[in-house]
């Protein structure tokens, strides 16, 4: 996912002349040759085009989720909800965010301006007559000769479907005692120390990072051996030795859930302490970037927001550079290997030959565990991640050179494959999700699902990992598809990681009627 979205400072400044209590403020804004209004006090930012995740199955007029700031944000057509044809998005283009209880944005063409109306200019859509659709609109607004149209940003989020968003984040414990920011200016100058803290600042994934430079002990390069360990945890590389030690190396990629993308000649291990006098412990990251002196003021606490998503725990502040347009995130050297919180296993960490077919093991309690956490598969379709929870998993296997395919069936389905001796149905989820067909390729495998009592497969593009979520980072989604038989149920939005996750529910996978007909197919 992209990092969040940031407010346009370019957008125009209000026209309050002649504004009294009786006066009403608009942000107004084009679609196509009309222009429309919104009232100022329920817009809550107005923002650039953010990167989008694409919902299979979800209404026209929802244009994708998005990462604000830690919250997803579901985003609406305005062209589509008005039936207007689809253009391409440019730099004009923005998000106007409105808060109904909960967030949720609509894309404009272009913004026009921010306008007062007096009592007399604005009249009830009634003058509209019979010639607009006039259910998403409260009222017009009568100016030099022509009409702005005012949007009631209620009805368009019953409209646009996005009635249910996500739920708030608990908050979380402001930061650990003798963390970082844990003392004052005062206190600092008690003790005789600094105002500033020195960071040693590194890459990943194209954000930055750091640790203060105390638990910092040396920088060295990746060696071209590393002693991989058995049965260790996924976000562990290996053991190497240096200076007559043995020395484990973590990758930060894989704690934090990222993809990997192979060592480079810039990567290097940052050598850091543990708490407590308990060794030391290297972390790959992909760049070393620099020692930064910043002022303690510019430091700030992780936002409750993100802190109370329980998948943050590590970073402990956010460094403002630059006058903020360089954001480093600190991390605590307490904790960051003291949680596996974001941790990759089973999958992900197979040996080579086991991930063939994966078989998923059941506990017998069947209670949630103690850190509240729950786990899942992940796989991908098309650009998007999607997950199901492991225990509705029967087992993954690899797609057979040839199915066997069944007449008259629906056309989603793929065919049927022997699988130990029982015939398999297999759908093509692709075309289930109405998605554009692709090649067929070694990534590709068959999920085994029990749906009403018959298991079924379902090929996806790729398995990538088995994904621990804490259950404070998991909401409902949005009510994108206006019933309740969305297969995507919840989203999880890990914003340390810039991503979101579809969560499906696997039972609203196929209707009662597809179900039947895969047993006819078996």
């Amino acid at each position: 996912m992209s990092s969040p979205a940031q407010p346009d400072a370019a957008e125009p400044e209000a026209d309050t002349a002649g504004a009294g209590q009786a006066v009403r403020q608009f942000v107004t804004f084009h679609i196509e040759r009309e222009t429309y209004a919104v009232p100022l006090a329920e817009v809550q930012e107005i923002i650039r085009l953010p990167e989008m995740v694409d919902v299979p199955l979800s209404p026209a007029c929802l244009a994708g989720l998005a990462n604000l700031r830690g919250s997803v944000l579901p985003v609406a057509s305005l062209r589509r909800l008005f039936a207007l044809p689809d253009r391409a998005y440019d730099d004009a283009t923005r998000v106007v965010v409105v808060s109904q209880g909960t967030a949720f944005g609509f894309v404009v063409d272009r913004m026009a301006s921010v306008v007062t109306a007096e009592p007399a200019e604005i009249d009830g859509t009634g003058i509209l007559g019979g010639t607009v659709d006039a259910d998403m609109l409260s009222g017009v607004i009568r100016r030099g000769g022509g009409m702005i149209m005012i949007i009631d940003p209620a009805r368009l989020m019953q409209r646009s479907g996005a009635a249910r968003a996500a739920t708030a984040r608990p908050r979380a414990e402001f930061l650990a005692e003798g963390g970082l920011l844990s003392s004052s200016r005062g206190e600092a100058e008690a003790r005789g120390t600094s105002d500033e803290i020195q960071l040693v600042s590194f890459g990943l994934a194209g954000q930055e990072y750091a640790l203060p430079i105390e638990h910092v002990q040396e920088i060295v390069q990746v060696p071209e051996i590393v002693s991989t360990m058995p049965n260790a945890e996924a976000h562990l590389v290996g053991v190497i030795t240096l200076r007559d030690r043995l020395l484990p190396l973590v990758s930060l990629r894989r704690l934090f859930g990222l993809a990997e993308t192979g060592l480079s000649e810039q990567s290097r291990i940052v050598v850091v302490s543990r708490a407590g006098g308990a060794g030391a412990v290297g972390i790959v990251t992909d760049t070393v970037k620099e020692v930064l002196r910043v002022a303690r003021s510019l430091v700030d606490p992780l936002p409750d927001l993100l802190s109370g998503s329980g998948g943050l725990r590590e970073i402990e502040a956010i460094c403002r550079i630059d006058q903020g347009r360089r954001l480093v995130s600190v991390l605590s050297a307490e904790r960051l290997f003291n949680t596996a919180s974001l941790a990759v296993q089973g999958a992900a960490g197979m040996p080579a030959g086991e991930e063939d077919t994966m078989r998923t093991t059941r506990g017998e309690s069947g209670t949630a565990p103690a850190d509240e956490e729950e786990q899942f598969v992940i796989f991908r379709l098309a650009d998007e991640e999607y997950g199901v929870p492991i225990d509705a998993v029967h087992e993954i296997v690899r797609v057979p050179d040839q199915l066997t395919h069944v007449p008259r069936t629906p056309h989603f389905i793929e065919g049927v494959v022997n699988l130990r001796g029982a015939v398999l149905p297999v759908v093509d989820q692709r075309r289930r999700f109405q998605l554009p067909d692709t090649e067929r390729n070694d990534r590709q495998r068959i999920m085994v699902f029990m749906i009403d009592s018959v298991r079924t497969g379902f090929i996806v593009d790729s398995v990538s990992e088995v994904l621990k979520i804490p259950r404070s980072a998991i909401a409902p989604a949005p009510d994108l598809a206006q019933d309740e038989d969305s297969a995507v149920e919840r989203i999880a939005n890990l914003a340390g990681a810039k991503r979101i996750i579809l969560m499906l529910n696997v039972d609203r996978l196929l209707s009662r009627r597809e179900v039947a007909d895969l047993r006819d197919a078996a």
